[in-house]
């Protein structure tokens, strides 16, 4: 999602990114147990690559400080959250004050703000799993998510469904980071009753143990076995050639490989496919063009 926001946040549209709060790994697990907080390292990522301030700013909140200190690991940007919602006592008006301090003119909203909220999995052999960043390690093949406890949705995250122009399933890992947005009942029935179109940007890679083998199809028809009545009516596909050196570093160093593109199992979905070439390689790295992707998604909500 923040690879997406630091293209779209450039067009003219109004911005509601929701975020999991869920994370329990790295400096985010850290400060949630010490803290009793919700997970702000996403939240973090997202409200930097809203921005409009001096990259030095940005870079200073994105620093990681490497240290025998208690300080090792952590980034500025999750500690000055933490400080603030140790003042205001809300996730949510931390978000706003860091907004405010950063120049983001485009909102951000957590899925929750329950300080306890935490990601299961239960494997194909009925293994359950606790934790986020254990889901990912874990690199099993996972049958269902689902939260310990049903979390409590921040209200505006509702409202913001219901009154939206474009609903967005961005890129990402579909089990840690958009189903545990889907999977909430408030968010389910809210859906339902939202009258504008939902739109999936697929990945470019699989994840390994979550995905491997996945389609484009194949992670439409995973969203939409979460889902209520509504299901994803558009979907925002890339037909780059990826060069054979970088597949093949990412199929051995990464277990991950190309999501093929499937034209006629799309079409059995009654899913609109929009394709194009919209990646590229960063440091040997696969990324999204940000800005090919953004002018798809608003090229689409031009339409009419």
């Amino acid at each position: 999602m923040s690879s997406l926001l630091h293209g779209l946040k450039d067009f003219p549209v109004d911005i509601t990114a929701v975020i999991t709060v869920s994370d329990n790994g790295r400096s985010t697990g850290k400060l949630r147990k010490e803290f009793n907080t919700p997970a702000v390292g996403d939240i973090r990522k997202v409200i930097t690559n809203l921005s409009s301030t001096d990259e030095v700013i940005k870079n200073m909140l994105e620093y990681r400080f490497e240290t025998s200190s208690d300080l090792d690991g952590h980034s500025v940007g999750n500690l000055i959250l933490t400080s603030l919602l140790d003042i205001t006592g809300s996730l949510d008006e931390s978000i706003k004050a860091l907004s405010k301090l950063l120049d983001v003119r485009h909102r951000v909203l957590p899925i929750s703000e329950d300080s306890s909220l935490t990601l299961m999995g239960e494997t194909f052999t009925g293994e359950i799993i606790e934790g986020e960043e254990q889901i990912t390690k874990s690199k099993r093949s996972i049958k269902k998510i689902y939260y310990k406890e049903e979390p409590n949705v921040l209200p505006e995250v509702i409202s913001s469904l219901k009154n939206s122009d474009l609903i967005i399933f961005s890129m990402g890992s579909l089990y840690t980071s958009i189903l545990p947005n889907i999977i909430c009942t408030d968010v389910k029935e809210a859906l339902d009753s939202a009258k504008a179109p939902i739109m999936y940007l697929c990945n470019a890679v699989t994840q390994p143990g979550e995905t491997d083998n996945f389609t484009v199809a194949d992670h439409i028809q995973l969203i939409n076995s979460y889902l209520n009545k509504r299901k994803v009516d558009v979907v925002i596909a890339s037909n780059s050639s990826i060069d054979k050196e970088i597949a093949c570093k990412y199929e051995t160093e990464e277990q991950k490989d190309p999501v093929l593109l499937d034209r006629d199992n799309l079409k059995n979905l009654d899913v609109e496919l929009i394709e194009g070439d919209l990646l590229t390689v960063v440091d040997n790295v696969i990324r999204h063009n940000s800005l090919k992707l953004s002018s798809e998604i608003f090229s689409y909500l031009m339409r009419d």
